[in-house]
């Protein structure tokens, strides 16, 4: 029988398998399961790397790399993730959070600035991100969220258990009816173009295609959306949307021929992002 491999061996071999699998940065998810499957700190690891790793420990790190090269996203194997300073769960009932959106929680709360005590409408909130780091940030908030999934809205639900933080979430479509007024509606809808699929990186298919997908040119939802907006923002209110950097600054161009004041804004790498927009 051979000898159990070292913990170092082991992350050596699992960067291996993962960049032969085509995951984006191996040497990095192997770490984050070796943490998680033996829940050990990053300092932790790197004092037990010369120790062996057999018998159950072996098995559940063996199948976490398996399920990784096969491309199921490390967020779902971890079972949460942090973002704009929350812990969230992640499963396949919602997209997880992408970084990229951390730079629109920024933009929303600076769009709450000088206004006291602002209502606030998420709408498509998935895992609840947006709508809980509003809250977070801003307590006086009276933060409201929506979204067309069940599933979504009960995984929302558990994230704002596990913050600490009050939010009410409403099952329906785009403002699922809300009346307002509301001084910021934000979203990150689903805004890739249908042709999309066929290039779609390996993990987007464990998101949900509700999502992910908004017609021929990926503005099936935002459209909808913005013309319920236009009745339900409060004077001087913003819509402020995170859209595909192919069609954001297109998008804001339609915005101001039906009367809107809007912009883009780049992300953290400088592509046309976020559009924001006052009626």
């Amino acid at each position: 029988m051979a000898a159990p491999l070292t913990l170092r061996a082991w992350l050596q071999e699992a960067t291996r398998l993962l960049r032969h699998a085509g995951v984006p940065s191996p040497e990095a998810d192997a770490r984050a399961l070796a943490q998680h499957g033996l829940n050990l700190s990053g300092a932790a690891l790197l004092l037990r790397a010369g120790e062996p790793v057999s018998g159950a420990d072996a098995a559940r790190l063996d199948t976490l790399l398996a399920r990784r090269a096969a491309r199921v996203p490390l967020q779902h194997l971890l079972g949460e993730v942090e973002w704009g300073g929350l812990r969230l769960r992640t499963d396949r009932r919602a997209l997880v959070p992408r970084p990229e959106t951390e730079w629109l929680l920024h933009l929303a709360l600076e769009a709450l600035s000088g206004r006291p005590a602002p209502r606030v409408l998420d709408v498509g909130t998935g895992t609840g991100a947006l709508a809980l780091g509003l809250k977070a940030g801003r307590p006086d908030a009276a933060v409201t969220a929506t979204d067309l999934s069940p599933e979504a809205l009960t995984l929302a639900r558990e994230n704002a258990h596990l913050n600490g933080l009050e939010v009410p979430f409403a099952e329906g479509s785009l403002l699922a009816g809300l009346p307002g007024p509301f001084d910021l509606i934000v979203s990150n809808p689903p805004y890739l173009p249908d042709t999309d699929r066929l290039d779609a990186d390996p993990e987007v298919r464990f998101d949900p295609d509700l999502a992910l997908y908004a017609g021929p040119d990926g503005l099936g939802v935002a459209r909808p959306l913005a013309a319920e907006a236009g009745a339900a923002l409060a004077p001087g209110g913003t819509l402020l949307l995170e859209l595909d950097p192919r069609n954001a600054a297109a998008f804001a161009g339609e915005l101001r021929a039906a009367g809107w004041r809007a912009d883009v804004r780049p992300d953290l790498t400088g592509r046309a992002r976020f559009v924001r927009a006052v009626r």
